[in-house]
Order: structure tokens, then sequence, then C-alpha cells
């Protein structure tokens, strides 16, 4: 697997809400074969570190040699692609850092969470378009669960506290039972999102070839095998679906005195004072507003000022990458090659990992596994983009997806079967459903399905009747908590806010478009 990235698992059972249903494989193993492809030469987290677990869903399940996420390359806005199938240009959460060119007002990626202007922006996640649709979803830790979507919110949610131990194992295993016990036995939920943060806090910390970093795969590869095991407990392994993936990768920044780092100040004709509003410091990356009438002069300024810098006007912008067409996106584009960092008035940056980079580097790729009754086993399918995981969800969960970017075709090969779960042939026939938890780790992306069979129609009033029984989901952030209630308002999880200091900061007035 690609280094960095966030671990993530998706889980589902709704067995103490249908009495009558039998929880089982979908569909029968498809004849047809997958194609595959070479496992190319790249930089990959499992090569060095002993993974008996993820090792035996490749064996047991499908497997990718890489996938392609998002650019930028960085965590929230590869999560919302996750949730929504869509490109950063078009789902509109275009960095971690929400911003405000006309006060110059930042905010890093916590604080950010808790901005619901920036995530709520006119796509929907699936946790919503689910629950419109008669599935009950939750969400622990993952980005953007904080925020509500059209005035919806996952059923069930917990953000993790302001300053969480994102490398704690036993947490790990603890929120691991909470989500199959609590949320899927007892409170009957059939979608889950999952966060858990490594292994790319250590990956930035030490570095991608630290031996700190292996010996945290090993930590992820173990949570994984939990994970399963967690499924035989409760008695839902037979009807799980897993899918594990990563959000990005993570490459090692180059230092020392042979390196010539970009530091834009340095550049000759290039001045911060014909800045509008600048957003660098933050990894490879960077967005740039020139005053009115000093575009050119700062773009010529710092085209080819660099060999390792990469500058262009907002229109000019490679189509591959899918980051232009979006009122938020800043009119200058800045990205470093693999290994560089962009600094503003000088090196400010300690990092020994980085991503963020273009989405064509090897580095920047994640990989990709699944596993579960519905997926053909032993396979290696070829790689394809990360938008297409979103329709994949859909498909397994039997629901209709909103408009994406991404095509079920690009991951039907990996399927046992091509009928649709949740299709009605006749009225004798046989009905799946498929529901699905998410939860996510950053490094890896783990997608847990539990298909559910019953005998006769489920009839789409029956859908209808529980979502108009069900308590729309309601949070408030009070005295630095927010609690999120369902169904009959008793409270089932705690969503920590922010420091104290910071709760004025989440009730501010927000994005200002160019």
């Amino acid at each position: 697997m690609a280094s960095g990235g966030t671990l993530t698992a998706l889980l589902l059972t709704c067995a103490s809400r249908m009495p009558h249903v039998c929880l089982t494989c979908a569909s029968p193993a498809s004849s047809s074969s997958s194609s595959s492809s070479p496992n190319p030469p790249r930089w990959d987290y499992d090569r060095d570190v002993d993974t008996p677990n993820l090792d035996a869903m490749a064996r047991d399940g499908v497997k990718a040699p890489y996938v392609t996420p998002a650019f930028f390359t960085m965590t929230s806005p590869t999560h919302f692609t996750l949730l929504t199938g869509k490109y950063i240009e078009n789902h509109g959460v275009i960095h971690n850092m929400w911003f405000n060119t006309s006060t110059s007002e930042k905010k890093p990626y916590y604080q950010t969470q808790f901005v619901n202007e920036w995530w709520d922006n006119g796509s929907l996640p699936i946790w919503i378009t689910a629950q419109r649709q008669g599935l009950r979803t939750g969400s622990l830790h993952f980005p953007g669960t904080a925020s509500t979507y059209q005035g919806e919110a996952p059923m069930i949610q917990e953000v993790e506290p302001r300053f969480y131990n994102y490398s704690n194992e036993t947490a790990w295993r603890e929120n691991v039972d909470k989500v199959m016990g609590a949320w899927f036995r007892d409170a009957d939920l059939d979608f889950v999102t999952m966060y858990f943060g490594e292994p790319d806090s250590t990956g930035h910390k030490h570095g991608p070839d630290s031996p700190q970093r292996r010996r945290m795969v090993e930590q992820v590869d173990r949570t994984v095998g939990y994970l399963r095991s967690s499924a035989v407990h409760h008695n839902i392994s037979d009807h799980l679906n897993i899918i594990i993936t990563a959000d990005h990768g993570m490459t090692t920044v180059f230092r020392g005195s042979l390196v010539e780092e970009i530091v834009l100040s340095k550049i000759p004709g290039f001045a911060f004072k014909d800045l509008a509003f600048h957003l660098v410091d933050y990894g490879p990356s960077g967005l740039l507003l020139p005053k009115e009438g000093r575009l050119e002069k700062v773009y010529n300024a710092l085209k080819g000022a660099h060999p390792h810098l990469h500058v262009y006007r907002k229109e000019e912008m490679p189509a591959r990458l899918h980051f232009a067409n979006n009122n938020r996106i800043l009119p200058i584009i800045l990205w470093a090659d693999e290994g560089y960092v962009i600094n503003g008035y000088f090196p400010v940056q300690a990092n020994k990992g980085e991503h963020g980079f273009d989405n064509n580097n090897l580095d920047m790729k994640p990989f990709f596994r699944a596993v579960g009754p519905a997926f053909r086993r032993n396979v290696v399918v070829e790689p394809f983009e990360t938008v297409n995981i979103y329709p994949l969800m859909c498909h397994l969960l039997g629901i209709t997806s909103e408009r994406s970017d991404g095509h079920l075709d690009a991951t039907r090969a990996m399927l046992r079967s091509s009928e649709p779960p949740g299709d009605e042939v006749s009225s004798s026939s046989v009905l799946s459903r498929v529901f699905i938890g998410l939860s996510a780790v950053t490094g890896f992306l783990c997608l847990v399905f539990v298909i559910v069979v019953t005998k006769g129609t489920i009839k789409r009033k029956q859908k209808e009747q529980r979502y108009e029984k069900r308590f729309t989901p309601l949070s408030t952030v009070k005295d630095g908590t927010a609690l999120s209630t369902v169904r009959d308002s008793t409270p089932l999880s705690t969503v920590r806010g922010p420091h104290p200091s910071l709760q004025s900061e989440i009730h501010t007035s927000l994005y200002t478009q160019r």
C-alpha cells in the first residue's frame, strides 16, 4: 500500500430491525474472469512489513495494484471524493483548510470540520443519500462527520476530541467494538463510516521510510485482523463485504544543503504585496489570489522560477487533474514535484513525509482490497480512480446514487454477479438488500458491507414509512459538546467540539467566493 492515507472500515448489520431476514450472499459467484495488471515498481507500505491480515484479504478477495485519488491529494478533499464520487472541483471541499479571501482568515484541519458551509455546498455524501432511501447511517471520526447536509446528518455521529491520540491501538479496538455492537446491533444502523488517522500521522512526523512507520503499519494490519474477528464474534462475518483502500499516499520530503528548497519570497520579481490572499506553507501545494491587475505580474514571476515548481493559471490547469472549475479555487495554482514543499517567506515546514502531490505520482496512489460474499476470490483487477468507489457502494447498498464522476463499470469485474443487489425480479424472487458501514483510518479505507436477503417483495412504501418515523438527527454544539440524537431523542453519541476558545469560530460567517 502507498505510504500515508487513512484506514477506513464499512460495517453493516440490520438483523435486529428485520427479525425474519436471512444474512447471506446475495449473488452467485461469477464464472467470468477479471483482467489483472502487473504490480508496477512503486513505493509500498506492505512490502517492507509483514502484513498477514492484509495478505489474507488479498487471497480471500479482490486486489488492485493501486487506485488513483483525486487532486489535491490531501485528507478532507479526498475523503469527500469517497463519500460523493466526485472530483474535488465538483464537490467543492478543495482543501483541508477553510479560508476567507476577504478577511484572510484561515482555519486548520480540525476547526474546518465544524465549518458547515465548507462541507454543505451542494454535494450530498452517501450517508444522506442512503438515509433518504430508508437506510440508517452513522459516522465515527470520518472527515465531514461534524457537518449537516441540507439539514441532515448521519443518525449517529462522533467527532474526535480536539487533541485526539490517533495512534492509540486500544482506542481503535474499542471503536470497532462500539460500531459493531452498540451501533449496528443495538442502534440498528445500516451504514457506518470510521476514521483512525494512521499511518498518516506517523508518516508525516518520522517519514515513510522510518521504523516508526513500519511499526504503525503492523498495528494497522492487526486492526484489520481485529475488524474481521469482530465480525466473526458478532456472527456476521459470512455476510460482510470489506473494502480497504486509502485517501492518498505519502513520500519523503527532500532536505539538506544540496536541496534547492522552494521559497517564494526569494524568487526575483515576486512580492507578497501583490497578493490579496495566499494559502502556502501547506506541503507541496499552494493557492494565490493576486490583487486586481497584478495576476500576470505574479504569474510571470513564478512561472519557470524553480525547476520543481509548477505554476498554472486556473483556466490552464491540466484537465486530467479536475481542479479548476470551482469558485473556491483561486486564480493561480501551485504544486511542487515529488519530494519538494512550497514555502512562503522562509522555510517553516518540518514534516519528513508529505502528500498533496500530483496524483499521477505512484507514491500518492493508495492500494485497494475487497473481500466478502459480493466479491470474487483471489482476483487482481486493473487500477482505477477512487471516484468509482462511490457507485460501487451505492450498487451494493441497492440505492440510487446522486450524480457523480464515477462509474460502476470500473469495478464491476470484481463482483461475483453483475446483477445489482435490490433489483426485483418477480413476486417470488429474492430481493437483495445491501447495507454498508464505512470506517476510515488515515492510510486506508475499509468498507464493510452486510448483505441482507429477504423473501418476497419489500415495497417502497415500507421504506417511506421507515423514513417518516425517524427523527431528523440533531447535532448541537454547546459548551464544547455536541449531542447526536436519533428516534426517541436519546443521546446515542457524543460529538466533542473544539476547545472552548474556538467556539466563536464555529458559527462565524464563512467563505466568500471570488
